[in-house]
């Protein structure tokens, strides 16, 4: 403001006027300015010319870098489930933002180049997030959209998760082979072979349904759900993720909801998480808009209980969180499943949660009752058992070079 005043012409007052501020009606034509007025002494007079030649062009208001227009890069996998939800992100940060322009940049991930090995034997959840995160650190993107989880409980160093968005309903699905009439894993005959990737999924399902046989199944959905429909094929049923299939247009092919006790989901599932560089504030302000509290808190309390088990995409823990928003508290479970589905451990606490601390906390908690109840014995059998048939894949692969 005092730029405008220093282009008025004060004229004739004296040294010893006593002068107040107060506030005039906006400068004609511009409704966004105001000058000071002065309220003098009844014995002094002030004379205040060009007042109405005053150019409100030269006044500009102070800069906010977040609405200054620019370009943002949103970096994705490929895949056309993650170039969705990146849309979705994309859409989203456009509503909020019209001003800026939002561009993708999609990538190829290390998961997605390997379709063929279990994903329990390849190393992990930075499978799908490696070469996403070199490309941040590089600045060629400025936010990666992720599925939160496949996001490893520690980021890579400089680089933080700025926004969790609203969950989809997080549970898992079971999807039929199609002319099969069968709705339930009980109606389905002993010996049936269901598909899936997660050792999650078969740890829990392998304990309650002895009878079905479990076979890896890998490739984008058109894929997995091509090779279930196929006639001659082994599968009679795939297990997948609810959001996913709903997010794909594929929510008529579910035949019914696994939920608790039956199945407790993955870590994170249903949400999409926004990764950014750490010190990248415009950034930052920008994706906080999409923050859920709700799912946020939620979330974070299952990955600090992931990560105190230092657990991966590999090893077979399951969660559920369970919110009041009238009491504030929020409830927690966590399980722990042997690969053959004969141990199982299984912890429910709850506390009231306001702050990302105090969800931390609760699944810290959950993760150290659950190691005090045998939980530590059933990941290390886990990892032993995945070092062995590495080495045993390794030899095949070594005889296979050398023939």
């Amino acid at each position: 403001m005092q730029s405008a005043v220093n282009q008025c012409v004060v004229a004739d007052v004296p040294k010893n006027v006593s002068v107040e501020s107060g506030h005039t009606p906006p400068i004609p034509g511009n409704s966004h300015y105001h000058l000071p007025f002065f309220r003098l002494t009844p014995s002094e007079t002030h004379t205040i010319t060009n007042l109405t030649s005053l150019n409100h062009n030269t006044m500009t208001e102070p800069t906010d870098p977040i609405m200054s227009s620019r370009t943002f890069v949103i970096g994705s996998r490929a895949s056309k489930l993650a170039v969705i939800q990146a849309e979705i992100v994309r859409s989203t940060l456009i509503e909020h933002f019209p001003s800026h322009t939002f561009t993708l940049n999609l990538m190829t991930t290390e998961g997605d180049k390997n379709q063929s090995q279990a994903l329990y034997l390849l190393g992990g959840k930075a499978l799908w997030t490696k070469e996403l995160e070199v490309g941040l650190l590089e600045k060629e993107i400025d936010l990666i959209v992720h599925s939160l989880k496949d996001v490893p409980t520690a980021l890579p160093e400089g680089c933080e998760l700025g926004a969790i968005m609203e969950r989809e309903d997080p549970c898992d699905c079971l999807v039929m082979k199609e002319g099969l009439t069968h709705q339930t894993l009980d109606e389905l005959p002993e010996g049936s072979v269901i598909g899936t990737s997660s050792v999650r999924r078969v740890a829990q399902l392998r304990r309650l349904y002895p009878k079905l046989k479990f076979a890896d199944v890998r490739g984008n959905l058109n894929t997995r759900l091509a090779k279930l429909d196929d006639p001659n094929g082994q599968y009679a049923a795939l297990i997948l993720a609810r959001a996913g299939l709903v997010r794909l247009g594929f929510g008529s092919r579910i035949t019914g909801d696994l939920k608790s006790p039956t199945l407790y989901h993955a870590v994170g599932q249903g949400a999409l998480a926004i990764e950014i560089r750490k010190g990248d504030e415009i950034t930052k302000s920008i994706v906080a808009k999409l923050i859920h509290q709700e799912t946020n808190l939620a979330c974070l309390a299952e990955r600090a209980c992931l990560r105190v088990l230092e657990g991966g995409c590999s090893v077979p823990v399951g969660t559920e969180t369970i919110s009041s928003a009238d009491t504030g508290t929020l409830k927690l479970t966590g399980t722990v499943t042997s690969l053959l589905g004969d141990k199982h451990v299984e912890i429910t606490d709850e506390a009231t949660v306001k702050t990302v601390e105090e969800a931390e906390k609760l699944g810290e908690r959950v993760a150290k009752q659950l190691i005090g109840n045998g939980a530590k014995s059933i990941l290390d059998e886990i990892g032993s058992a995945k070092e062995e048939r590495l080495k045993k894949e390794q030899a095949v692969s070594e005889q296979s070079g050398s023939s």
